[in-house]
Parts: structure tokens; sequence; C-alpha cells
């Protein structure tokens, strides 16, 4: 009997002590993970803000493209239609979308510049173009800055044992990365035409 209840005493300690170990893993895991999601979150913020700042100046860069082009129709529809579902977007997945959209009309809209020297040289637009190319560098450190804290975290949740802790924490992996390229953010590049000329020096 004195056997008995040394190995039922015994077996008790190791179960006290893996309930101690597996409880104070999963706390220090729980709390890790609360921290990298709100990383995330507040990443996933600054971008928000910034789109925000870009669509705010999108009404006055298009009025003032109008001016010039007003028979662009179709571009100023598709701006308005990306930038009506950027700003009806709930979540961070919808508004990566509509952002999407929104890029390829943007660029198309800043192609069809090139077409009107006169809207080149316009103050206005200038001033337009460069607080939009500023808007668009605060989007892309903000972007990355996202992605990489969004990565750290399904790395996080998906490495053992740190995936079952999860699942009992109720965490789960998040994919809505901002994929969309560099490129696609990248403002085109406008030359404008030379007010005097240099001289074509005789031979």
């Amino acid at each position: 009997m004195k056997i008995v209840g040394a190995v039922v005493a015994a077996l008790v300690v190791i179960v006290l002590v893996l309930v101690v170990v597996v409880g104070g893993s999963y706390i220090s895991s729980k709390n890790q993970m609360v921290a990298l999601n709100e990383t995330v979150k507040a990443n996933w913020s600054e971008v928000d803000v910034n789109l925000q700042r870009r669509s705010d100046l999108i009404p006055n860069l298009v009025e003032t493209v109008k001016g010039y082009a007003a028979h662009e129709e179709t571009v100023f529809g598709d701006i308005a239609s990306a930038r009506a579902a950027l700003l009806g977007a709930k979540t961070p997945q919808d508004k990566i979308t509509a952002n999407g959209q929104l890029d390829g009309a943007l660029g198309r809209l800043l192609l069809i510049v090139e077409n009107y020297p006169k809207l080149q040289a316009n103050e206005g637009f200038l001033k337009l173009q460069d607080e939009l190319a500023g808007t668009e560098n605060r989007i892309a450190v903000s972007r990355k800055r996202y992605n990489d804290s969004l990565q750290t975290y399904n790395t996080y949740i998906g490495q053992f044992p740190n995936s079952i802790f999860a699942g009992w924490a109720g965490f789960r992996r998040n994919d809505a990365y901002f994929e969309a390229s560099e490129a696609s953010r990248a403002v085109p590049k406008v030359t404008f035409p030379a007010a005097n000329p240099a001289p074509v020096p005789n031979r």
C-alpha cells in the first residue's frame, strides 16, 4: 500500500508540475499574442490614416484635371467608384482591395496629365501633385511596417506550441496583407516643358 501511495503521490506531483509549466507557457504565449495583435492594429491604423489623407486629396486633383480634360469621363468615373468603395469598406481586407482599384484609376488619371502641358504647369495642380507624392511615400512606409508586423504575428501563432495556445485563446491567422506592388504606388513622372529652351550653340 505504501508503494501504491508513493506512486500516486508522484503522479500527482508530475501532473501538478505539468499544469504549472503548461499554464505558465500558455499565459506567456497569450500575452505575446495580445501584444503582437495590438501592434498589427496600430500599424494598420497608420496605414488607414494615410489612405484617408490621399482620398481627401483626390477630389481636388480630379477637379483640377477636369478643367483641362473634361472629356475623360471614364477615368473620372472609375476614380469616383473606387474612392467610394474605399470610404465604404469596413475591414482591412476590403480597404486593401478597394485601394488597389483606386491605385489603378489614379495612375490612369496621372498619365492623362502628360497630354496637357498647360495642366502640368498649373500651380494648383503642381501643389496637389506634390502633396500626393508625399502621401504616397507615407503610405509605402506605413504599409511595409504593417505587413512586417502582420508577418511577425502570423509566424508566432503558427509555431508550436503557440499554434495550440492560439486556438485556446481565440487567435487566428490574419492574411489581410497589403499586396499592392511598389510600382502601383509610384506617382508617374511628369516631364515639364522648358519655359525658355537653351539656344543651340553655333558651330
